[in-house]
């Protein structure tokens, strides 16, 4: 039996296909909520919760209260023998610690990202790296990916099967269109420093290209939402499902983010992206969809650039939509 463990918005949006296809091929799973954001649990109802401990750091108190919960499905199910993570949460790292702690086999989905550099993003870039290091199975996005694994010794089971969150977009991608629509997403914790600095460069850009329309999700972290009253001319917006959040990509020009999961869902629908980020885990299309933004002086000529040079079209290589049928093969031959 596997375990899932899921606590993010994006960890269970590239969970569900999987989910789907463990449900096709009678797989045998439970699903453990590491309780990070409770509106989930609406979403699908897991079969554990796991209850984080407030303290005064947030890391912290998940990394502590990760293992009670682990501890206590393994004795309501000890028929399971495999805990499957996904991404670079510090809840991931708990997760794939305790298990090991266990003498449970984990397996890591979305393994071997790398930016090489424990800041950018920080702590993410930390958490994958150790995970790495634990994993017995790594299911890895692109052959980069598969490199940066074997360049670093890792041991187990490394296999080149795409990401499953393209496997959700494969509906949308013949309704892409370009229209007037920008698309803004800003949150990472990297940022958070001079955010104010990246929200007075895109409202200026806002207010001096006003044939477009700059839209801004905004994203429920007070660090970010503190800085929202700079925004005079961009149409800041509640937090979206990912189905609106992807409604409004198909129909974007352009798309300015800090997001990794975004940088992804613009190549696989031809949409150029400035990255607002000194580095990125996903290399693989800088100068095809993604454009490095590294300062917020940076954004005004890159968007300038680009806005009227907007239409793209390669193949996307982070994966096909099919990365749940693949991932289901490999564990069939190896469970």
């Amino acid at each position: 039996m596997i375990l899932l463990a899921y606590g993010t918005r994006p960890e269970w949006i590239k969970l569900k296909p999987l989910i789907h296809e463990f449900d096709m091929n009678n797989f045998s799973y439970k699903i453990l909520f590491t309780g990070q954001h409770k509106d989930l649990v609406k979403e699908f109802k897991p079969d554990y919760e796991a209850q984080i401990i407030d303290g005064e750091n947030r890391l912290d108190s998940i990394l502590t209260s990760i293992p009670y919960a682990l501890h206590n499905i393994l004795k309501l199910y000890p028929q399971i023998t495999h805990v499957l993570v996904q991404g670079d949460t510090t809840s991931v790292l708990g997760i794939a610690l305790s298990a090991s702690h266990h003498g449970i086999k984990v397996i890591h989905l979305e393994a071997g990202l790398r930016t090489y550099d424990k800041q950018n993003p920080y702590p993410e870039e930390t958490n994958r790296r150790i995970v790495s290091t634990i994993a017995d199975v790594h299911l890895c996005p692109t052959l980069t990916n598969v490199n940066n694994l074997l360049n670093e010794k890792i041991e187990g089971n490394i296999f080149h099967v795409g990401n499953t969150v393209l496997d959700n977009l494969l509906p949308y991608k013949n309704m892409c269109e370009y229209t007037n629509k920008i698309l803004i997403t800003l949150h990472r914790r990297e940022n958070h420093h001079w955010m104010d600095r990246w929200f007075m460069m895109i409202d200026k850009l806002a207010g001096e290209y006003l044939q477009y329309e700059f839209i801004l999700p905004i994203h429920p972290n007070p660090n970010v939402q503190k800085h929202k009253g700079l925004l005079k001319h961009v149409k800041v917006v509640d937090p979206m499902s990912h189905e609106d959040l992807l409604n409004l990509l198909i129909k974007t020009r352009l798309v300015i983010t800090d997001s990794g999961g975004i940088q992804e869902e613009c190549s696989f629908f031809n949409k150029k992206c400035l990255t607002c980020r000194k580095v990125t885990e996903r290399p693989e299309a800088i100068g095809q969809s993604t454009f490095m933004i590294e300062t917020p002086e940076d954004l005004i000529p890159a968007f300038i650039k680009h806005v009227g040079d907007f239409e793209i079209n390669y193949d996307c290589p982070f994966g096909d939509g099919k990365a749940s049928e693949k991932i289901i093969a490999r564990l069939k031959e190896i469970m």
